[in-house]
């Protein structure tokens, strides 16, 4: 195996003749499989952490989600860094500040040392995020987005599943300590990225991507769906975890073993999700999703004001990650519509509208979850029924020029507005 040098751009038609390894698909299921090891890990053990560790409350989870999501509402930075720097080697970057900050995060075990490490890793996950979206539309022919995406989705749910596999076998049975899972599971995306980083040439995409802000009318209806999708988001990823620790008690090898089910579920579902999308649609697909979240959001609620159990509060948690996995309809929604040289700046702009409720939405809800967890539910079901009805403005059939129900016919030309 020789290293080609990273600084070699190869255009995406001339990949072929590339080693099997080198093939810009194998890249993706890299980068997929590399950011589940540092933010699977973080996740997992973070509840447990902050209340053992630092004595962290309602208020202060929510407080450090806010912090966590400011990097995602700047996304939009994105633009300005690849008129420098290529998206691909943006990527790298970003995958290695998510994984050093990870791996040091049980070095600051207090409010304002958690605040920062959170900063870190939160800035290298949401400009990876941002730009991985980007790199997997322009490199994935539309006709295969769907399956593919399903395929990238299995793969970092199967790399979720090692790691949580990993906790939940050795925490108590080789008396892991916090400091050296965060280092082990943070190190591990940091060596990948460095190895991506050197291993393969820097593809270029046909389309040269515009490298100024795209706001475009036509796109209004995937920005209203992003923005409610990051709102509602907030209260699965602040507080369903949360619950589980505060209400019913979990210990770290409980918590990962939920995660570890919802991940196995992911592996196993998500490349037949991606041909039930390209079978049946993005608009069948997205009306599937948000009806099964006011669901499970009411149910949710229902916990707290009836007094339901712990068997479905789990229950509950594991079908609505699988709900959430569906959200790559989005994605296929906007590469069907979009002006190909839109996508990466339209993946920052996305990311920043998606994080807007993000900044202020998880402490507010903390203050409201001191006084009345069930209505924290409650609200997210409003916030899935408002994206149920945005939904079905989504065509059988979207393309440019036909991009909601309501759209007249027409062609899209390429400096369209």
């Amino acid at each position: 195996m020789q290293f080609r040098n990273s600084s070699r751009i190869v255009p995406l038609g001339a990949t072929k003749a590339l080693p099997r390894w080198q093939q810009p698909w194998v890249l993706l299921v890299l980068m997929a499989i590399a950011m589940p090891l540092a933010f699977a890990t973080w996740s997992a053990l973070l509840n447990n952490f902050v209340i053992e560790a630092a004595g962290f409350d309602g208020a202060d989870i929510g407080w450090l989600h806010t912090i966590r999501e400011i990097p995602g509402f700047l996304a939009i930075g994105v633009i300005a860094i690849i008129i420098f720097m290529r998206e691909q080697i943006l990527g790298m970057v970003s995958l290695l500040m998510l994984g050093v900050a990870t791996a040091v995060t049980a070095w600051f075990p207090t409010f304002e040392g958690l605040l920062v490490t959170t900063m870190i890793s939160s800035i290298g996950f949401h400009y990876f995020e941002t730009v991985n979206q980007s790199l997997q539309l322009q490199w994935i022919p539309k006709d295969k987005a769907p399956q593919t995406l399903g395929w990238l989705l299995a793969a970092g749910s199967a790399a979720s599943l090692v790691t949580y596999g990993l906790l939940v076998v050795g925490w108590k049975s080789f008396g892991l300590t916090y400091n050296f899972v965060f280092m082990m599971g943070g190190g591990a995306t940091a060596l990948i990225a460095v190895f991506c980083y050197f291993a393969y040439p820097q593809f270029e995409a046909p389309d040269p991507q515009n490298k100024t802000m795209v706001l475009r009318k036509r796109y209004w209806l995937y920005y209203a769906l992003q923005f409610m999708s990051g709102a509602r988001r907030q209260v699965f990823i602040v507080f369903a975890a949360f619950m589980m620790v505060e209400r019913f008690g979990f210990e770290v090898h409980e918590v990962t073993a939920l995660f570890l089910i919802n991940f196995v579920a992911n592996m196993l579902f998500a490349p037949v999700m991606g041909k039930m999308v390209a079978r049946f649609g993005e608009r069948n697909a997205l009306l599937f999703e948000y009806t099964g979240l006011v669901t499970v959001f009411l149910l949710y609620g229902g916990i707290y004001f009836f007094g339901w159990g712990v068997v479905l509060a789990a229950s509950l948690y594991v079908v609505d990650h699988l709900f959430f996995a569906l959200a790559f309809a989005l994605k296929t929604y906007f590469q069907k519509i979009a002006d190909p040289a839109d996508i990466a700046p339209t993946a920052a702009v996305a990311f920043t509208i998606n994080h807007i409720a993000a900044v202020f939405l998880p402490a507010l809800l903390g203050y409201l979850w001191i006084h009345s967890p069930g209505a924290v539910f409650g609200l997210a079901a409003a916030m899935a029924t408002v994206s149920l009805m945005l939904a079905f403005l989504i065509p059988r059939h979207p393309a440019p020029g036909h991009e909601t129900i309501l759209s007249k016919s027409r062609v899209v030309l390429h400096s369209a507005e």
